[in-house]
């Protein structure tokens, strides 16, 4: 399984302010759903942070994102292997194929490829 990068997701509600806090580390903003915004090291574009409201098309806020080549195949193993899957194989409007499977300390993991 290649993985490509892994995403802090934050839980806020004042995502300017929280976006504000971290542009003081190096982060600058790359994405912005309104719901979701995402910050990247200005030095190292790999390193990122996700701050979100909550998430638009699943039933729970992930607590982590974790991007990878085969989203399809990391699907499969976590459904042979009996974890829960908290949200179905979905593919989103803004690009993205992913589920949510719960991990054995009870962290929501969202899993995805880019289209």
């Amino acid at each position: 399984m290649y993985v490509r990068r892994i995403v802090p997701n934050v839980q806020s509600e004042a995502l300017e302010e929280s976006s504000e806090f971290y542009s003081l580390l190096g982060f600058e903003e790359v994405m912005n759903h309104g719901w979701i915004m995402t910050l990247a090291s200005t030095d190292n574009p790999a390193v990122q942070v996700s701050l979100m409201t909550s998430d638009k098309t699943a039933p729970v806020a992930p607590d982590m994102s974790i991007e990878v080549e085969d989203v399809d195949a990391a699907y499969a193993i976590m459904q042979t292997r009996g974890m829960e899957i908290v949200h179905p194989l979905t593919d989103e409007e803004w690009g993205v194929r992913r589920f949510f499977v719960r991990d054995p300390s009870g962290l929501v993991v969202n899993v995805l490829s880019h289209s």
